[in-house]
């Protein structure tokens, strides 16, 4: 076990062993390993397979850039995560970790028959295979592509843990722990700016972790380090957070972070979140988040074992293991001569460095051959030896441009660097501009459009000396741009390992580019060929490629495999790179959890629940509740043996008969004010408001610019410049935004103001006939009775004791009120009236007595009798519309062609042939139900009930033609093949004279 570590290397804790599990094996490794590292200690490069191919897979890289070894975590009951990076996950005691898309073991993959089969699978297959014959999408196509997608197991059961989030301002945000970060903490941390230092490894440094021998002001790297990272942590205005990967840059300087608290730990502590996500807002940001190494795109180079030349570096002086005794180097740039250099001296043989170049510095072969490396340079790889893991690597010199005869180099491990790319993808997310470094072959940051700095390797410079000088300047920057002051530090670092290199496409070959399988993106198994034969099939643009192949698409976003893949396919079209074109980096930088999103918003707290201020009397008192718009509101009052139905007949009936009491206290509520209130009101409603006189209400209906119903409500005019306007209760938002959108928009210069009181007043509504007796013994400062107070009317007066707005107005079409008081009276008023209402057997009721009641009258409910394609001539209530208005927002659509048609749907009543049969809500209507399949739909049922005072179903719809089809016979298929005939009707189906609103 760990037969691969290497003693007094690294910095994870050797005193303190760590056991955790993978694919039901037992493993060993130490405190600060990552699955990864802890893997490799134990000599397992094999971690995964491949998306397309089932190729097997090993570790590429060592941070969040890595493609191949994505795995299954379990942290107890419930807590699993499929696609976590072995790269990244920390293992502790009792981890338990699966590798992915294998069956039935890792190590023999039945779906590897894909690979065999590759010639099927090429660019674009699934364009070309899924189209013949049509019959097999349904039964054969789709059943096979949903039980191939994925990669990883969705998780089962519901997720166990809580997830945070807060908010945070800052003066400067440093994105990334390597040298330029840190000497950019330190500028800006001793310039006494507030300072934020954000790194998403479990420990910051970043390159000086992996490069211990660079000396800093006369220490080595990891004391220099040491002494820096103590100094910030000593300051008070510095922020340090580790575990927290910034994931997008947003405008205005706002960058989204994901901070991890507990997937380090054994024993999780109650209550404590499993991630945060912040949202910081900072007056400059510093990015200093590196480069990525690039692979080397040749056949074969997806074997485990092939890896990065950088991040074997890293399990070795980070982690203490070697990723192999005998490696062999393959590369275009020096730094991999230093990842070999530091795997010799730790006590590996190796093998051989291959490099493609003609020429390499002599300093670096003088190097090698000290240590007794072969060093072919000039040399090219054509393959390798070994599946589940490498066992050597051809290679073969190039002479005047020609690839030559081939030579096996055993081994156990290929380090590979192909160059590097600048990481620009927080900076891409701020639509910066991306310029085109043709030396580097990279793309560097172009023109800002936000407040931010980018450091070190990032924008190209190479070195710890330099990174710690342009880091150091970007806090100075910084901090001067905050108006504060900045002294400029150097730092002398020796021992430093600088160099350069090229960046090419795939590597020459002594195989046919037919058969070489020289993988570009390794988790999407896109080839090199792939790239070609998309430019060969159309694909001019980097996009159009990308899209074609899926090179790009995988769960690193490309990190990898986009820069490789655009070489290649501008040496396809025969242009350069910039002309091809650059891909989109978009949030989140790696993938983030849905829990870290939703935060606080899971259960009960998934979404906000409103509640009246009555709520909690019609929870005591047995009340059935449903969601309605963000509001919960009671559905009804079951009494003992009662079910929905009996109870809403009870209280429909109770209503009709005497007296009923609802929370109307959801209803929206915008006060509208100023001098030009009239003038606005005219404008938005359709109704005329000038005429209206103070004390009055009139219905208000609101349209959209096409003309379609939005909304409606009872408005009233309290005062000669203010407005009590309702609107549903689902719309109240929406009118609001209406209203602020025109008013600011479209007639700034009214002298208008917009208030929601929504949560400002409880309403109480009181219906039937006996609801002025009930109601009169508490209205102080108004008389209420029927010549004083006619329909439509409203006073300002006390109601038992409490300041109300009263409205004579009804949904119901019985004598009705609205009592408005203030929220925090709303349930002491309540029970007031409901212990003076015993007398006349009052019945508390809820929003399904109130659709029954409403849908009698033939009132309609916007968004359930209108769908967004109904004007107020479709559904009857024309005369709504003020004649002789100039203007209102949607009168000019209303007189368009297809508006007036003939044909239109309209709302209309259907009373059923059997009157005991109630229609299905959102039932299609047909005229003939013998017509063949698919017969002509006609319509759909908007609304439909079991009326207790009718002693019948009732029913709306909105039918084509409907106004011409009165008394007509139509038909509502159902699912057993019959159909169930109803008769159009006018939508009022009780007291149509409005007789009961007359109540004395």
């Amino acid at each position: 076990m760990n037969e691969f570590r290497v003693e007094g290397r690294g910095r994870v804790n050797a005193e303190k062993p760590v056991k955790f599990i993978f694919d039901g094996e037992i493993y060993k490794g130490l405190e600060g390993d990552t699955v990864a590292s802890a893997l490799l200690a134990n000599g397992v490069h094999l971690m995964g397979r491949s998306f397309k191919y089932h190729r097997p897979r090993g570790v590429v890289t060592a941070g969040s850039e890595e493609p191949n070894a994505l795995i299954g975590t379990m942290r107890g009951k419930g807590r699993f995560e499929p696609n976590t990076r072995a790269t990244i996950q920390e293992i502790y005691e009792g981890l338990e970790t699966e590798s992915q898309n294998k069956w039935p073991t890792l190590q023999f993959d039945l779906g590897a028959i894909n690979d065999r089969l590759y010639m099927l699978f090429s660019a674009g297959f699934y364009y070309k295979t899924f189209m013949w014959p049509r019959s097999f999408w349904d039964s054969v196509y789709e059943p096979l592509i949903r039980k191939a997608a994925g990669l990883g197991k969705a998780p089962t059961e519901v997720d166990p843990d809580h997830y945070a989030s807060r908010y945070l301002h800052c003066d400067v945000l440093i994105v990334g722990a390597g040298p330029s970060g840190i000497a950019a903490a330190l500028t800006a941390g001793r310039a006494g700016s507030n300072v934020v230092l954000v790194d998403e490894n479990s420990e910051m440094g970043g390159t000086l972790l992996s490069e211990p021998t660079v000396s800093i002001e006369g220490q080595s790297a990891w004391d220099w380090l040491a002494a820096a990272m103590k100094e910030l942590d000593q300051m008070p205005n510095v922020r340090l957070m580790t575990r927290t990967t910034a994931m997008g840059y947003y405008h205005q300087n706002m960058i989204g972070m994901v901070q991890k608290l507990t997937d380090h730990m054994a024993d999780i502590p109650d209550g404590a979140p499993r991630e945060r996500m912040w949202r910081v807002r900072a007056h400059e940001v510093v990015l200093s988040q590196g480069a990525i190494e690039r692979p080397m795109v040749f056949d074969g180079n997806d074997c485990p074992g092939v890896m990065m030349a950088g991040a074997a570096q890293t399990f070795l002086n980070r982690f203490g293991v070697l990723v192999g005794r005998r490696p062999v180097v393959l590369t275009s740039h020096d730094s991999a001569w230093y990842s070999a250099f530091d795997m010799a001296d730790a006590g590996a043989e190796v093998v051989a460095i291959v490099d493609t170049r003609p020429d390499v510095a002599p300093s670096l072969v003088q190097q090698a051959m000290k240590r007794g490396i072969e060093t072919l340079v000039g040399h090219t790889a054509t393959g390798t030896k070994g599946r589940l893991r490498v066992k050597g690597l051809r290679v073969n010199p190039i002479k005047e441009g020609r690839v030559s005869y081939a030579r096996m180099l055993s081994c156990d491990a290929v380090l590979v660097c192909g160059g590097w790319t600048p990481s620009l993808h927080l900076f891409s997310h701020t639509k910066g501009s991306l310029d085109w470094d043709a030396d580097a072959k990279a793309y560097l940051p172009g023109n800002k459009t936000e407040d931010v700095h980018i450091a070190g390797a990032g924008r190209g410079l190479w070195g710890v000396a330099a990174a710690l000088e342009d880091g150091a300047k970007a806090g100075v920057d910084a901090v001067q741009a905050l108006g504060q002051t900045a002294d400029t530090v150097t730092y002398k670092v020796t021992d430093d390992r600088t160099g350069t290199g090229i960046t090419q496409k795939e590597l020459p070959s002594d195989r046919s580019a037919g058969k070489a399988k020289a993988f570009v993106d390794f988790q999407n198994d896109v080839t090199a060929k792939d790239i070609r034969l998309a430019v060969r099939e159309g694909m001019k643009s980097i996009e159009h490629v990308k899209r074609y192949t899926t090179n790009g698409m995988a769960t690193d976003q490309g990190k990898l495999s986009n820069m490789n893949g655009l070489m290649i396919a501008s040496d396809a079209l025969g242009k350069e790179a910039p002309q091809v074109g650059l891909t989109t980096f978009r949030p989140p930088y790696t993938p983030t959890t849905f829990g870290a999103f939703a935060g606080y918003h899971k259960g009960k707290h998934f979404e906000v629940t409103r509640k009246t201020p009555i709520d909690g009397w019609a929870e005591e008192n047995g009340a059935v509740f449903e969601p309605v718009a963000l509001w919960r509101r009671a559905w009804y009052f079951p009494q003992a043996g009662e079910d929905m139905h009996k109870a809403v007949a009870r209280e429909c009936k109770a209503t009709r008969e005497s007296v009923g009491m609802f929370d109307a206290s959801t209803l929206g509520k915008i006060e509208v004010s100023g001098p030009d209130a009239v003038e606005f009101m005219n404008r938005m409603y359709t109704n005329p408001w000038t005429k209206l006189g103070v004390g009055r209400c009139r219905y208000g209906l609101l349209l959209g610019e096409d003309g379609f119903i939005r909304d409606d409500g009872v408005i009233g005019r309290i005062r000669d410049d203010l407005f009590h306007v309702t609107t549903t209760t689902g719309g109240a938002a929406s009118v609001l935004n209406m209203m602020e959108d025109y008013l600011q928009t479209e007639w700034p210069d009214l002298k208008v103001w917009l208030t929601s009181t929504t949560e400002e007043w409880a309403t109480i509504a009181l219906n039937g006939p006996n609801a002025r007796k009930l109601l009169q013994p508490f209205v102080e400062g108004a008389d209420i009775s029927a010549d004083a107070m006619p329909h439509m009317a409203l006073v300002e007066c006390t109601v038992a004791g409490f300041p109300a707005r009263l409205f004579r107005v009804s949904f119901t079409g019985e004598l009705g009120f609205e009592i408005n008081v203030p929220a925090r009276h709303g349930l002491a008023l309540w029970e007031k009236l409901h212990e003076a209402g015993q007398k006349f057997d009052i019945c508390t009721y809820g929003t399904e007595t109130m659709h029954v009641l409403r849908a009698e009258k033939g009132f309609i409910i916007v968004g359930q009798d209108t769908d967004g394609t109904v004007t107020p001539q479709d559904a009857g209530i024309g005369w709504a519309i003020g004649k002789m208005k100039p203007d209102f927002v949607g009168k000019r659509s209303l007189d368009r062609p297809d508006i007036v048609a003939p044909r239109r749907k309209q709302l209309v009543g259907l009373l059923t042939e059997d009157p005991k049969t109630v229609l299905v809500e959102g039932a299609q209507i047909v005229a003939n139900p013998k017509q063949p399949k698919p017969m002509k739909m006609i319509g759909h049922v908007t609304s439909s009930y079991w009326s207790e005072t009718l002693g019948r179903s009732i029913a709306m719809a909105v039918v084509e033609g409907g106004f011409d089809r009165m008394d007509e016979t139509l038909h509502v298929p159902t699912e057993d093949g019959g159909s169930i005939p109803a008769k159009v009707t006018g939508t009022v189906f009780y007291d149509p004279a409005g007789d009961r609103l007359k109540v004395e």
